[in-house]
């Protein structure tokens, strides 16, 4: 049996228990430039939205403690870190795909990104 207390911020329902990890302006962003191929800090600032440098850390972060991406060491001096999805966070492609269908539907002229590097 499930327990539906169990990490759950504003209810059980599957939808708001998504929203309390992915329902902000950025966090579907730094996935979305994960999932294209982003791995580096200095990558994600450079993407079109400007993500402040305070936000984007604070966001990977939390990504990080909800399981959806680790972070690994590239450079040891100094140390640096690149981040990669995990099963987790790369199980949102469907969901984050769903979304570009909806939204070229319904906002014409928008555009879909290629994959980084």
């Amino acid at each position: 049996m499930v327990d539906h207390e169990e990490n759950h911020e504003r209810s059980c329902c599957p939808i708001a228990c998504a929203l309390d990890h992915l329902g902000d302006k950025w966090t579907l962003l730094i996935i979305r430039d994960l999932l294209l191929g982003k791995k580096r800090y200095q990558e994600f600032l450079g993407s079109p939205e400007q993500i402040a440098t305070n936000i984007l850390a604070n966001r990977l972060k939390k990504l990080e403690a909800a399981g959806f991406l680790t972070q690994q060491i590239y450079q040891k001096n100094p140390v640096r870190y690149e981040y990669v999805l995990t099963k987790k966070g790369e199980d949102l492609r469907q969901v984050l795909q769903a979304l570009v269908e909806w939204g070229k539907t319904y906002y014409p002229g928008t555009e879909v990104f290629k994959p980084y590097g």
